[in-house]
């Protein structure tokens, strides 16, 4: 029998800071797939890049992720583990530890943000490819890095295809959350609408908590602002359904006062909320923003005074999605060592550009992208500006799919980016 797909481990060295190519170094893993029927054909690259930040490439199994097997009939395929994720140098809590200073961990960190992870995919593409380019797709994230790649080193590609990941090519991280509350208050509200009675449930959770010091398995307070970490599920498309059946099972209804949280719900809890395997996550969420002067400065942490409907005691309990706050870096285990060095980071002010409008304007890549009208992480009214802001774009917008739809469409989705880049769409 043979196996679902066909893979290689590949290696590279990279230098830290491509700028300094004498320094320091990392090394970046990526997994060429291929169809086992065609394993020795010299097909075309396309280049997976993993949304995030700080998320490591899947680990393909049997149509797993959903895009891959529509992928193959035409493509190898590299999935790049970006540098400091999977076995790319992680970076990880431990490994935070050992830098001695928050200046030191911080400065590490910077070469960590789209321009890096870009020049590191040049430097692989020249390697396996030599002068030919590659497509990429780029999910979520990705497509940020594919914004970055189209403005640092178009010549490496020839075709492009995004999922629910174009950016606001000027919006700064205060823009981003100006528009990023009320759609997670509408995600909140839809997901009440469809399951009543997990409003009840989370405000009794969040009165208990706030009431009683409640330990997660790790050692961690388990605390309101922690518990409304839970509502970054929801942009997904089985998202309601995840967060439902955790909240079904969180009451540990065998003991005495029927009042406390089940063991099974605080283990997925720490898990879910931990970042222990993608701090990096959190550390450069903000940074993702950072160019043109001036610092980011924490913009989800002062936004949410814009929104009263999220207070904590408020009722319903308004959950939060893809936001970092200060408190995190002290409340949760696996970010605690990062703690110091965020707050330089949210500092900063002299981040490079990551983007350069007037190189994207003259783009002549075929750039093909889906916006999903209703994607709680990427805001589709900036996204739909970029579009018509980029040369050689076609725009597909539709809300058949959450933010996951490239995975979950089954190859639907890629197929027809596809056929967009290619003008038969």
């Amino acid at each position: 029998m043979h196996p679902a797909y066909a893979t290689v481990d590949h290696t590279f060295t990279v230098p830290l800071d491509h700028g300094n190519p004498t320094g320091p170094t990392l090394q970046v893993f990526a997994r060429e797939v291929s169809d086992p029927a065609r394993a020795g054909e010299e097909l075309p690259w396309l280049l997976y890049l993993q949304g995030g930040p700080g998320g490591k490439s899947p680990r393909p199994s049997a149509g797993s992720p959903g895009w891959l097997p529509h992928a193959l009939k035409t493509h190898r395929v590299l999935l790049l583990d970006q540098r400091g994720t999977g076995r790319s140098s992680p970076v990880t809590a431990r490994t935070a530890a050992r830098f001695g200073s928050p200046e030191r961990l911080a400065g590490h960190l910077a070469h960590f943000r789209a321009d890096a992870i870009v020049a590191d995919a040049e430097l692989i593409r020249r390697e396996l490819c030599g002068d030919a380019p590659w497509e990429t797709l780029g999910q979520s994230y990705g497509g940020f890095l594919t914004l970055t790649y189209l403005s640092r080193a178009p010549e490496g590609l020839r075709a492009c295809y995004v999922a629910g990941g174009l950016p606001g090519l000027t919006a700064t991280a205060d823009d981003v959350y100006a528009r990023t509350y009320p759609r997670v208050r509408d995600r909140v509200h839809d997901f009440y609408a469809r399951y009543p009675q997990d409003a009840p449930r989370l405000r009794r959770i969040a009165d208990l908590l706030a009431a009683d010091d409640v330990r997660l398995p790790d050692g961690d307070r388990l605390t309101p602002r922690r518990l409304r970490m839970l509502g970054l599920a929801l942009g997904m498309g089985d998202g309601f359904e995840r967060l439902h059946w955790l909240l079904d099972e969180s009451l540990d209804e065998s003991s005495s006062s029927k009042g406390e949280l089940s063991d099974t719900f605080l283990q997925q809890v720490m898990s879910l909320t931990g970042f222990t395997d993608n701090p990096l996550f959190a550390v450069l969420q903000e940074t993702l923003y950072g160019q043109g002067g001036g610092p980011t400065g924490w913009a989800a942490a002062r936004a949410l005074g814009d929104f009263p409907e999220f207070t904590e005691d408020a009722d319903p309990l308004l959950l939060t999605g893809e936001m970092m706050y200060p408190w995190m870096f002290r409340d949760i285990r696996g970010l605690r060592p990062f703690a110091d060095a965020a707050e330089l980071l949210a500092a900063r002010t002299d981040w490079p550009p990551l983007y350069d409008p007037r190189r994207l304007a003259a783009n002549d890549v075929p750039l093909a992208a889906i916006v999903y009208h209703d994607d709680m992480y990427v805001d589709a009214g900036l996204s739909l500006r970029t579009a018509r802001e980029v040369g050689a774009t076609r725009v597909w917008v539709t809300n058949e799919w959450e933010h996951d739809g490239v995975s979950a469409s089954g190859g639907r989705v890629l197929a027809r980016l596809m056929e967009m880049a290619a003008g038969r769409a």
